[in-house]
Order: structure tokens, then C-alpha cells, then sequence
């Protein structure tokens, strides 16, 4: 079956012809409305999308296919993330494809603002001459103030400093080596706000960012400074900007974003000191060829390699590790799998222990397919994109674990859970030609596939119990594909693992039940 990508907005034409190149279908069928994009997005499998398009719930209902959204930029405000990731949908922006442009631009409103260009400009082509009224300021030796320091804000401070101006940075996410990397100073809020002169905002609109430079805040800067805003609309409350700019506290602003866009209307316009430019800063033809290139480039990777890069919702996993990892994936999520249906609503939390050469890899997406195993027992569409929020919805605790050892395997995964009657776990390897393979089930050890519909069952070690079993399923109708066998002691506990042919019904479960000896019987499908 072929997979499809829809384009539903203007994108440059590489981004159709790199689909087409690695034998993607693609139809660009731009401007619909909301109801004739759900109309049609039920055929496709990926979906590539600029600014335009919204991505809501409710368009998500009708996209049974999809598996990935491609943003050709960096903000994904027009995708409902959740409501995505609820459904299994992975969810990836371009957020290096227009770097150097948006922090260009910022540089070039701080120009704008240092020597009040546009005021300039309008004046001179009005037949004045004014320069007496335009005294601007140097950069040189003036401190900026970044809030945000990730790859745009790292940009700006490298420009910064070449302008001979000081960079402190707030950023919770800086590290103290990558801040002395950068050549800039750390600082908390309260001082950038009292010690910028020049503040320029890098960060994306979270809960916690919403009005990060709000009235109060506005209130703390330095008298005269000037803020430049080419980040996201909202991180700047625009009425106390205006108020603040008409007091004389903010000398200038700049801002290419606004909280309600289009910005036909805002407090602001005509302020003195005020500039606007209508989100610009990732304008150039440059960029525009690069966020279209690097979108389709990373959902054809997606689609038919199953490398996830600048994933919103899911860890990143390249192009060249997926081949590597589909296997261990494949046995953490046949553990996981095991594990749901032998425990079901009895697990509390989950470690996941890696060694060997399971320990040399990538473990996000091993640990994504356990859980995606595990969740799986209770819902039909859980995937690996979702899977570790229905998780964390449960109050499952997770755990990663990597071990350098290497013990009687040269790989091994282990999926250890807690239940109320303490903890229980289940470890698998790869085989030959690397398919997955049970090596131990809750302190036995049994080697099995775990593949189509089987039988989980404890019981009583016993002489003669195989064969009474043997007998039963062939009475039921059942035909023993495989037959696997383990105990902790003679006599003790035992453990056999059957796989049949077909699936095995409640009466057959209640009539095994029903031998002698037997403690446990749990159906299997894998």
C-alpha cells in the first residue's frame, strides 16, 4: 500500500518533489476550509503544514490514517498537540530551518530601534529634514538581555557580541558550561529586567512564559530600555507595553509577533517609539526553501524509515538508528505486551533495564515500545507516540536503567513492574536472525516466541500434568503449535507457555482451570 502526503499550505516546490523522489504520493490542495480539509485528510498519512492550517481536534477525528504532522517552521500554536498525541499522531516542527533568519531579524529591529530608522525614514521622504530629532544610541558596550538562550537566542548572542555588546541570558534550561560556551552571562529575571538595555525575547508560549514580560515586570526594567519581540505573540502584555512606552519606562519597542494575529488592530500602533513588522522573521527565500526541504525530508523519514527528528511528542530517533532499533523494539514491546495481560490494572510502575548491546543504543524509543506494549492491553490505539502519556494519565511511574555488563546474553531487556504484591519481571533477547525472544517470566526461566494467540499457565509441578494438558486443548480443538516449559524448584511452581493456532476462548480457560494442579491460566494474543 502506498503512502500519501497531503500539503495544505503554500510550501516551497521542493518540499513535493523530495515526496516524490523517495516515492511518496503528495497532493498540494491548498486554502480549504476547516470542513474540506476533514473531508479529504481520512486518505492521507502525513500531513505538511505551514502557519495556515489549524490542526484541531476535530480535524483529527477524521484523520484515521495519519501518523505525522510535519510544521514547516518552528511554532506549532496551530496544532492541538495533545489531542494529537492522544491520538498516536507524532508531531514535528523545523526549528533550524529559519534560525539565522528570525535572529537576523531581531538584530535588525535593535538596529531599527537604536537609531529609530522607521521614524527616520517616514520623515525624510516627507520633504523634512530632522536630524537634529533623531538621536539614536550606540550598541557597542550596551547590554542585551535574552530571554531564551536555545538556538535562535544562542544566534542573537553571537551577533551580539560581535557588536562589542554585553549578553547576559535568563534561560532555566542554560546550563552554566553552555552559557560560558556562548560567551554569555546567566542571570535570573529579576536582574536581566533591572540590568538589560536592550531586551530581546527567544523563548516558545508556554504556561509559564504567557506574559513573562508583563506589568509588573515591565515595571522592573531599567528606565529607557528597549525590547524587541520576534519570538511568539502573548510572551509581551501589550497593553502595559503601551502604557510603559508612554510613560518613558520603555524607550522603544519592536515587536514582529502579536497576541491576536492577523494584527489588524493593537494599542500599540501609532505609540511613539513603536515598530511593527507583520511575522517576518522567518521571511526570507532562504528560509522558505530550507523549512520545506527539512520538512519533507523528516516525515519521509518517518513514513518509511521510522526516523523521528524534532518530534514535538515523541523522542527522536534517527533515519540510520531505526533499522537497529526496530528489533529491540519489537521484543520490548512483545514484553510489555506480556506483561499487561498477565497483570492488567495491577501495575503501579515501570523500570526498564537495558544491557549488552541493547545498552549501546538510543533508549527512548525501547522504553516507548514497552509502554506502548503495556498500554496497549487497554486500549486498540496505543502506539508509541502516545503510550507514555495514557502512562503518565495512570500515575505509572517509569524508570530507565542501563547497565554496562554483559550477562548470559549479548542483549537483554528487562522490563521489571511493581504491584501491590511486589515486583515482578519479565527479560527477552533476540535470536539468530534477531527475532525476539522470552528468556525469563517473573523469576523462571523460559525461553519462547511470543507470537500469535498462546497460553500463560501456572501450575503445580507435577508428573503426568503435560499430558492431561495436552489432552484437554486437543478435546477443545486446540493444536499445540509450540510448547514451552520452566519451574523455580521440583515439585515447586511451573510455568508452561503454549502457543496454539487458534484463540482460546473463556470456556476453555475456565475448563484448564479446572485441572488438577493448575493455579493460573491467562490468554494470550501478540
Amino acid at each position: 500500500m502506498s503512502v500519501r502526503v497531503l500539503i495544505s499550505d503554500k510550501m516551497d516546490p521542493k518540499a513535493a518533489a523530495i515526496f516524490r523522489e523517495r516515492g511518496i504520493e503528495v497532493d498540494e490542495i491548498t486554502g480549504k476550509s476547516p470542513g474540506e480539509l476533514a473531508a479529504i485528510i481520512g486518505d492521507y498519512d502525513g500531513l505538511a503544514i505551514r502557519s495556515s492550517t489549524k490542526v484541531t481536534a476535530k480535524l483529527l477525528e477524521h484523520a484515521a490514517k495519519l501518523k505525522v504532522v510535519g510544521r514547516a517552521g518552528i511554532g506549532v500554536d496551530n496544532v492541538d498537540i495533545p489531542a494529537a498525541t492522544g491520538r498516536g499522531v507524532v508531531v514535528m516542527n523545523t526549528p533550524f530551518g529559519n534560525s539565522i533568519t528570525t535572529a537576523e531579524h531581531a538584530i535588525a529591529l535593535m538596529f531599527a530601534l537604536a537609531r529609530q530608522l522607521p521614524e527616520a525614514d517616514a520623515s525624510t521622504q516627507a520633504g523634512k529634514w530632522e536630524k537634529n530629532r533623531f538621536m539614536g544610541v550606540e550598541l557597542t558596550g550596551k547590554t542585551l538581555g535574552l530571554i531564551g538562550a536555545g538556538n535562535i537566542g544562542s544566534i542573537v548572542a553571537s551577533r551580539a557580541l560581535g557588536l562589542r555588546m554585553k549578553v547576559i541570558a535568563f534561560d532555566p534550561f542554560l546550563t552554566p558550561e553552555r552559557a560560558l560556551e556562548l560567551g554569555v552571562e546567566k542571570v535570573e529575571l529579576d536582574e536581566l529586567l533591572g540590568r538589560a538595555d536592550f531586551i530581546t525575547l527567544h523563548t516558545p508560549l508556554t504556561d509559564q512564559t504567557r506574559g513573562i514580560l508583563s506589568r509588573d515586570n515591565l515595571a522592573r526594567t531599567k528606565r529607557g530600555v528597549r525590547i524587541i519581540n520576534c519570538a511568539r505573540g502573548g510572551l509581551i502584555d501589550e497593553a502595559a507595553l503601551k502604557a510603559a512606552l508612554d510613560s518613558g519606562q520603555v524607550a522603544g519597542a519592536a515587536l514582529d509577533v502579536f497576541e491576536t494575529e492577523p494584527a489588524t488592530a493593537s494599542p500599540l500602533f501609532g505609540t511613539p517609539g513603536f515598530i511593527s513588522t507583520p511575522h517576518l522573521g522567518a521571511s526570507t527565500s532562504e528560509a522558505q526553501v530550507n523549512v520545506a526541504i527539512q520538512v519533507a525530508e523528516q516525515m519521509s523519514d518517518f513514513l518509511l524509515l521510522g526516523g523521528v527528528t524534532n518530534a514535538i511528542n515523541m523522542p527522536s530517533l534517527s533515519a540510520e538508528e531505526a533499522p537497529r532499533l526496530k528489533p529491540y523494539m519489537a521484543l520490548a514491546e512483545k514484553l510489555g505486551r506480556l506483561v499487561g495481560q498477565v497483570l492488567g490494572g495491577e501495575v503501579r510502575s515501570v523500570a526498564v533495564e537495558v544491557e549488552g548491546a541493547a545498552a549501546e543504543l538510543n533508549q527512548k524509543p525501547i522504553t516507548g515500545a514497552v509502554l506502548a506494549g503495556l498500554m496497549g492491553t487497554y486500549s486498540q490505539t496505543v502506539n508509541m507516540v502516545n503510550a507514555p502519556s495514557l502512562a503518565k494519565e495512570r500515575g505509572l511511574d517509569v524508570r530507565e536503567v542501563r547497565h554496562d555488563r554483559e550477562g548470559d546474553y549479548h542483549t537483554l531487556v528487562r522490563v521489571t513492574v511493581s504491584t501491590e504484591a511486589g515486583e515482578r519481571s519479565v527479560a527477552g533477547t533476540l535470536f539468530g536472525n534477531k527475532a525476539p525472544r522470552l528468556v525469563e517470566i517473573f523469576g523462571v526461566n523460559v525461553e519462547a516466541e511470543l507470537a500469535g494467540a498462546m497460553l500463560y499457565i501456572v501450575n503445580n509441578d507435577s508428573p503426568g500434568f503435560i499430558g492431561k494438558l495436552g489432552t484437554a486443548l486437543g478435546e477443545a480443538g486446540l493444536n499445540i503449535a509450540t510448547f514451552n516449559l520452566g519451574r523455580r524448584d521440583a515439585g515447586g511452581e511451573a510455568v508452561a507457555l503454549v502457543a496454539v493456532d487458534d484463540p482460546v476462548g473463556s470456556q476453555v480457560v475456565a475448563q484448564l482451570c479446572g485441572l488438577e494442579g493448575v493455579r493460573e491460566v491467562v490468554p494470550l494474543t501478540f
